[in-house]
């Protein structure tokens, strides 16, 4: 009797920043150690584009004034390196990092980055963004939460992330990349 050989199972493909770069599609991705994941949802709604917009605008304003580098916001490509690209809400980029900044990208960790919880994107954002973040050295990781009226300022130390500066309802942050910043919560709610 002859034996019955499994089938090899098919390999999943393994996504780069070039493969991601050439697609043909209106959707937004980021890749996550070689795996094409689609941003759910696909686009951010109305309260989370103007929390993204009011936090840039304080920070760019605070980063402009002591001319510490540039701030930028979603869409744009970060590619940590070739399996590893993402979409972030809200980024700054000190002058020393700034040979990151690209044409068509970030090509490197951002010196910080912002993160507006939505509910298709908690896990994401909180557990495996935050772990992608410090795998790669981003300093600063916030996170602000509309319904739980919260933001979290995370500092990377000895590569992992720990509780910086932290406020609910009324608070306010201060930023450790960002000396000097303070950053009320009920400017973005």
């Amino acid at each position: 009797m002859a034996a019955v050989l499994d089938k090899p199972k098919p390999r999943k493909k393994r996504w780069t920043y070039e493969d991601y770069y050439r697609l043909d599609d209106e959707r937004r991705y980021e890749i996550s150690d070689g795996e094409l994941i689609p941003m759910q949802p696909p686009s951010p709604g109305p309260d989370h584009q103007d929390e993204a917009l009011e936090l840039a605008i304080i920070i760019r304003d605070f980063v402009r004034s002591k001319k510490l580098g540039k701030v930028y916001i979603a869409p744009l490509d970060v590619v940590f390196d070739e399996a590893n690209t993402a979409q972030l809400d809200v980024m700054f980029i000190s002058k020393a990092n700034a040979g990151i900044v690209q044409k068509r990208g970030i090509f490197g960790a951002p010196d910080l980055v912002v993160e507006i919880l939505s509910p298709g994107s908690i896990r994401r954002d909180r557990y495996e963004k935050q772990a992608l973040y410090a795998r790669f050295g981003v300093k600063e990781y916030w996170l602000l939460d509309h319904a739980n009226q919260s933001l979290e300022v995370l500092a990377l130390h000895d590569g992992a992330y720990v509780v910086h500066s932290a406020t609910g309802e009324s608070g306010h942050v201060t930023s450790k990349v960002l000396r000097g910043l303070k950053v009320k919560l009920s400017d973005m709610l």
